[in-house]
């Protein structure tokens, strides 16, 4: 899968990093919103980025992996949640209302049938297939569903949205998060496996284990994006990779939550490394594994608020922070719009 990204606008980097130096404030104090300022203006190549437009993009579906006991939670909890979003009666959307944010819900691959006109239809397959005894789904299916992310991120692009968060919702897909981390981390299950949705702790083991037994049997390659997706991945864990090449493409932003969207983000960095420069982190997830995807990407969330929920919710709460760096860059002046000289 060929997608061309852009590196960032080195022209302006330069240009942003010599503005934020001269507001009428000490060098570097106020830290990662300067950082902030500085990757914004690299990716939209514009000195006075704006952000006035934001959506998170919730791509729901199903997980055939549950049939091993890797979650207490039902299936059908997925396509509640989902219908819930609409309702905007759920964590993603009471944050997201507080950022005067749209949630865009889309059915990827839920496996029930969905009549609620509000979730956007665009079901690659009724869930993926239990990848213990199968792969999730086809490369075709895979890449189909990279498609509906980028396709997603692009009418959400072409509707003046200029910050875009990823959400999911989906019932078991701590476990492909946990498989995919495993594969490309090059760490041993157990390490990366946590309790997902209050799985009991006597029963991560068990979850581990299926997870290691699945990766021996699938064979995935671990330099092969789509590969992986295809043996032992999610539907929905495509899509947002695909959300994240869409934005990248765009020069847009792109912020992402917790643990499931790292496993996402993993796999857009093996599709194009570039996709990096675009992606914001949001928090810091209690999920295990999700410091060990963070460091392996070289991002650091800025968030450390004990949050696991999933949905989009780290990321709507960083984009408070994310527009607060575009109005320090707009309402702050420099010293010489001042009339001051620093000697």
């Amino acid at each position: 899968m060929d997608i061309v990204i852009d590196k960032l606008n080195q022209r302006m980097i330069q240009k942003a990093r010599a503005r934020v130096n001269q507001l009428i404030k000490p060098k570097g104090s106020l830290g990662y919103l300067e950082d902030l300022y500085i990757q914004l203006a690299g990716i939209t190549g514009e000195l006075y980025p704006k952000i006035n437009k934001k959506s998170i993009i919730v791509m729901a579906a199903d997980h055939g992996i549950v049939a091993e006991g890797v979650t207490t939670s039902t299936q059908e909890i997925t396509l509640f949640q989902a219908e819930n979003m609409t309702k905007k009666i759920t964590g993603v959307c009471a944050l997201a209302k507080q950022v005067k944010a749209e949630v865009i819900v889309v059915d990827i691959g839920i496996n029930n049938s969905v009549k609620n006109k509000s979730i956007i239809n665009r079901k690659v397959k009724m869930g993926t297939n239990n990848f213990y005894k199968e792969d999730a789904m086809t490369r075709e299916e895979a890449i189909k569903a990279l498609d509906v992310g980028i396709e997603m991120a692009e009418k959400e692009i072409k509707k003046g949205v200029n910050l875009i968060g990823t959400g999911e919702m989906g019932i078991g897909n701590t476990t492909p998060s946990a498989a995919i981390v495993s594969i490309i981390c090059k760490k041993n299950p157990i390490e990366v496996t946590g309790i997902g949705a209050n799985l009991p702790e006597d029963k991560v083991a068990h979850k581990a284990k299926i997870i290691k037994e699945a990766i021996k049997r699938r064979k995935p390659d671990p330099e092969d994006a789509i590969d992986i997706l295809s043996k032992v991945g999610g539907l929905e864990i495509a899509g947002m990779a695909g959300i994240m090449l869409g934005c990248a493409k765009n020069h847009v932003p792109v912020v992402i939550d917790g643990f499931i969207s790292m496993a996402a983000a993993l796999i857009a960095y093996k599709i194009n490394p570039l996709v990096l420069d675009y992606i914001i982190p949001s928090h810091a997830s209690e999920e295990k594994g999700a410091k060990i995807a963070s460091e392996y990407l070289g991002l650091e969330p800025p968030l450390k608020l004990g949050l696991r929920l999933g949905e989009g919710t780290g990321a709507a709460l960083m984009f408070n922070i994310i527009e607060a760096a575009t109005y320090m860059n707009l309402d702050m002046i420099t010293f010489d719009e001042a009339g001051f000289r620093v000697k």
